[in-house]
């Protein structure tokens, strides 16, 4: 994928070999995740591709880890122009509108076929309710399947009772409430250092943010349950997009194109791997028992049914044309 990326860039200058850049752009990106995350490694990558493709007039630098500003405070820092673009997780939003957790909807699409589905079902949507706000979607990649980690052993709802539980949204603080697990907001970036200090023991996420992080320092158990496949993606704010011309819009569309093709194709490829890591660290990487797998599928009902009601006929729509296309 590096070398597609690479390829890309040295095809899209030629989109600019007859220009001579006028006034250089420096465009700080701001990334929610470690620099060694398949999505940070995504955007860099798509940087890079976007400064050679422009000849330099827009140059994209990210900063990966929270380290200009943490998740929760990016996608306002790009509505307020404080940085022109950045990645967010999507359904991070969700606070500000029910349709943003779309991807979150526990059982809805739990296979990397059926969340491209759902994005294509989804995505016209999302861009226009984005745009309401002032920013212009470019691309988005999902996130592998979501399990559960979890400190000690579980095999029923009932053992999940009290346990303190790391949320990164709505979806993930409305299961801790219905599974009886007590919901404590933690960044991704903090992650490791909630663990090891006890802030928290458990949370739903990726084979790839636990094996990022290093959870099996804290954590041992790991049970495979697909509930969902959230997605990051890239926005850009508009007034800064109406100003780019139409030539470097179409370097920053071809790069957006085949970056988010690179990141699913990653998340596919890194499922596997980041597992087997997992094992390697020495946690048990396992299915969840019938009981358990039983019992989150009825709270799946309730949550849907929740999301539904809040999305309205928008998110109807969406489901309803998701269904169509499976």
């Amino acid at each position: 994928m590096s070398n597609s990326m690479t390829f890309l860039a040295a095809g899209v200058v030629a989109l600019t070999m007859t220009a001579t850049p006028i006034v250089a752009e420096k465009w700080d990106m701001p990334m929610a995740y470690s620099g060694s995350n398949f999505h940070s490694v995504t955007g860099a990558e798509f940087a890079k591709c976007v400064t050679t493709g422009t000849g330099g007039e827009i140059e994209i630098v990210t900063h990966p880890s929270g380290s200009l500003f943490p998740g929760a405070q990016i996608k306002r820092a790009i509505q307020t122009g404080q940085v022109p673009i950045g990645e967010r997780l999507l359904s991070g939003h969700q606070n500000e509108n029910a349709l943003f957790g779309v991807d979150s909807v526990p059982f809805l699409a739990t296979s990397f076929d059926d969340a491209d589905k759902l994005w294509e079902a989804a995505k016209p949507t999302i861009a226009k309710t984005l745009a309401d706000q002032g920013l212009h979607l470019l691309y988005s990649v999902a996130w592998p399947p979501q399990g559960l980690y979890f400190r000690d052993a579980v095999s029923s709802v009932a053992d999940m009772k009290g346990i303190k539980f790391r949320s990164y949204n709505n979806a993930t603080s409305r299961l801790a409430e219905l599974t009886g697990m007590l919901p404590v907001t933690i960044e991704a970036a903090e992650i490791s250092q909630a663990f090891a200090t006890g802030v928290a023991d458990a949370m739903v996420s990726s084979g790839s943010t636990g094996y990022d992080r290093k959870v099996w320092e804290s954590l041992n158990y790991f049970y495979e349950v697909d509930a969902w496949l959230p997605r990051n993606y890239v926005m850009v704010n508009s007034g800064v997009w109406d100003g780019v011309s139409d030539q470097n819009k179409n370097v920053v569309n071809a790069c957006a194109g085949l970056a988010e093709y690179a990141g699913n194709w990653r998340a596919k490829e890194y499922t596997g791997f980041t597992l087997q890591g997992l094992r390697d660290g020495g946690m048990t990487v396992a299915p969840a028992s019938d009981q358990m797998k039983s019992e989150l599928q009825e709270i799946g009902k309730v949550m849907t049914a929740e999301w539904l009601e809040a999305a309205g006929a928008e998110g109807q729509a969406i489901v309803d044309g998701f269904m169509s296309l499976k």
